[in-house]
């Protein structure tokens, strides 16, 4: 207590009962890619480079840029319009490419050739995780799209995540599988990660990492997972292998802290365009990084409560496999997310944690992560209670608290009830807190929420009627 040893006015500043409870950010990613040390990014596709004319005796010609493509199809020199036989060297010193014909070129022929310009890349090293907050960033750190699988996979996904909504990720490569728990590891010190995915990687030992990741050692994320590329049974689509009865299943365990999305997704490649000009330059790539930016999406647009499904995945062009009603009905229930061409529109037509039924009161995702979401915020904003005098003063500080910030969850539409009272209660007394727990040094606060639940199966009962006369 101060003291006053003269007479006046004195004014003091008291510190506010009030202790806003902020909402946390739950739309940051963390990817994971399968990337080597080294690759090369095609530039662009030279196609009809004038080379010069025959004079009987010159064999070998400059090209016009530096370093060229080497591998098979990529490289072919042609005299008056028929190919020739030719081969290609890049040489380091000078920068040139040059091009030797296996036989001289008559004179006045005319010689051109077709070729690609490429780029080689070496990205941050393996196990380092990188902040970015645009594509322009990643590619910095990670390179351009490529024509190496595995880069292709993460590339697309970051790609897919911005161009669908996402704002924040952090990325990391490794060479081999073996090193996604030393990545884990790095992302549990993250607390800003709320999703997490491996594009394109369906390894069992990893998916199972990730899911400990999220469900064990940070409880406060959620996994997004891919499906393999191929489903089939001698060459036609088996949805069996995604059926949990079936001993061949390929199927990750149940979960209700990750998400399986199937099929994989068509979009357009750059490199392969670049690789292939008269082609279309699509590819299929793993959706788990277009999904993580429609969850960033609907989370800024409505809230995490709302079920990420039912939106456009924008910049997918088509699928691996097309999936029907009755196709769809077999997978639902066992929380594999399905990816639909509704009427010329691809969608996310599934909500479901992985496990879908089994999962009970947990089997929604936006259930899963919006409990994530309350219990991340309510841990980060009551951290001023810790070592505060265990006493009604306090219980009350934390009810007002924690009824404060619910209250505005409640307004938000996440909680189900007309009245705050239905939709939540906080409660910390004395019952929560006898004797023989503030010996113990706890204080305890019991919350229950009852968390909207999305309208999965829209029905309307349509009858005949006879209308009366008059």
């Amino acid at each position: 207590m101060p003291q006053y040893l003269s007479p006046g006015v004195y004014v003091e500043e008291v510190p506010s009962a009030v202790k806003a409870i902020a909402g946390v950010s739950t739309s940051t990613a963390g990817f994971i890619g399968l990337v080597p040390d080294a690759f090369t990014i095609p530039i662009e596709a030279v196609t009809n480079e004038p080379l010069g004319t025959g004079d009987g005796a010159n064999t070998t010609f400059e090209l016009r840029n530096y370093p060229v493509q080497t591998s098979g199809g990529t490289f072919q020199v042609r005299v008056d319009g028929t190919s020739a036989s030719a081969t290609l060297s890049n040489n380091d010193a000078t920068k040139v490419s040059t091009a030797t014909l296996a036989v001289a070129p008559a004179a006045a022929t005319r010689i051109t050739a077709d070729y690609q310009v490429i780029s080689a890349f070496s990205p941050i090293a393996s196990g380092q995780v990188r902040l970015c907050t645009n594509f322009s960033e990643y590619k910095k750190f990670f390179g351009d799209f490529s024509i190496d699988v595995g880069h292709r996979n993460l590339t697309q996904a970051v790609f897919g995540f911005f161009n669908n909504g996402g704002t924040r990720c952090y990325v990391a490569r490794v060479k081999g599988t073996v090193e996604v728990d030393a990545v884990l590891l790095k992302f549990e010190a993250i607390d800003e990660i709320a999703i997490v995915a491996a594009p394109g990687m369906v390894d069992a030992a990893v998916l199972s990492s990730i899911d400990t990741h999220c469900r064990q050692k940070t409880q406060d994320r959620f996994a997004i997972f891919d499906t393999h590329e191929t489903v089939e049974t001698l060459g036609v689509l088996d949805t069996t292998l995604l059926d949990p009865s079936n001993a061949a299943n390929i199927l990750p365990g149940n979960s209700d802290y990750a998400a399986l999305y199937f099929p994989w997704i068509q979009v357009f490649d750059p490199a392969t365009k670049i690789q292939n000009p008269t082609g279309d330059g699509l590819q299929m790539v793993p959706p788990s990084g277009h999904i993580a930016g429609i969850y960033a999406r609907v989370d800024t647009q409505r809230g995490v409560h709302k079920a990420p499904a039912n939106e456009p995945i924008l910049g997918a062009l088509g699928l691996k496999y097309g999936i029907s009603k009755s196709l769809q009905d077999g997978l639902n229930p066992q929380g594999v997310n399905c990816i639909r061409d509704l009427n010329g529109n691809i969608r996310v037509w599934g909500a479901r944690t992985l496990g879908g039924n089994a999962n009970a009161d947990l089997k929604y995702i936006n259930v899963r992560r919006t409990l994530l979401f309350l219990r991340e915020s309510i841990d980060e904003g009551t951290q001023f209670v810790v070592f505060e005098p265990n006493d009604p003063g306090l219980w009350q500080k934390i009810t007002r608290n924690v009824t404060a910030f619910l209250t505005n969850v409640w307004r938000s539409g996440a909680l189900f009830g007309t009245t705050p009272q239905e939709a939540f209660f906080v409660k910390c007394d004395a019952e929560t807190n006898p004797p023989e727990v503030r010996e113990l040094g706890q204080v305890i606060t019991e919350i229950g929420v009852a968390i909207v639940r999305p309208a999965e199966f829209v029905i309307f009962r349509i009858s005949q009627f006879t209308a009366p006369g008059k």
